[in-house]
């Protein structure tokens, strides 16, 4: 009867080993929960603009969807605040002046101008949607229309 009980003894340390390691090699090869995938730092926007946030008034952060309409443009214009943002959906292509253009798709990430004059038209065949956030202040225009090309 004494031999029973080790027995029932050791094979249930053994078992509990075997459930532990299992259950560590199981626990180790699963991926973390929360996850941080960076896509982009930087401290310029595209066009080499030092990225400097407006002082003397609260900050306020806007962030949205800007979608839109196939051929359809945001008119010529500049931010009064950084903006970055990631391309959702479709094509953006932004047309920067003398300075040129760029073609932002799907998974782009945007450090968008700020005082370089810019207009966005979307050049696909299908909507457009940029997720977009504007690290501006109280009081501070996100987007500054321009009354013609520059």
């Amino acid at each position: 009867m004494k031999i029973k009980r080790k027995g029932q003894i050791t094979l249930s340390i053994f078992m509990a080993i075997i459930s532990f390691a299992g259950g560590f090699s199981l626990a180790t090869a699963r991926e973390p929960l929360v996850r941080f995938t960076p896509l982009f730092s930087t401290s310029k926007t595209v066009m080499e603009e030092p990225i400097v946030y407006p002082t003397g008034s609260p900050a306020k952060l806007t962030g949205g969807i800007i979608a839109m309409a196939p051929g359809v443009e945001t008119g010529w214009h500049t931010h009064g605040v950084p903006l970055t943002g990631i391309v959702l959906e479709g094509e953006l292509t932004v047309d920067y002046g003398p300075r040129g253009h760029r073609i932002y798709r799907q998974g782009d990430a945007i450090a968008e101008a700020i005082s370089v004059p810019h207009n966005g038209r979307n050049s696909g065949s299908g909507p457009m949607r940029l997720f977009a956030v504007f690290l501006g202040a109280e009081g501070a225009a996100n987007t500054i229309p321009l009354a013609e090309r520059p």
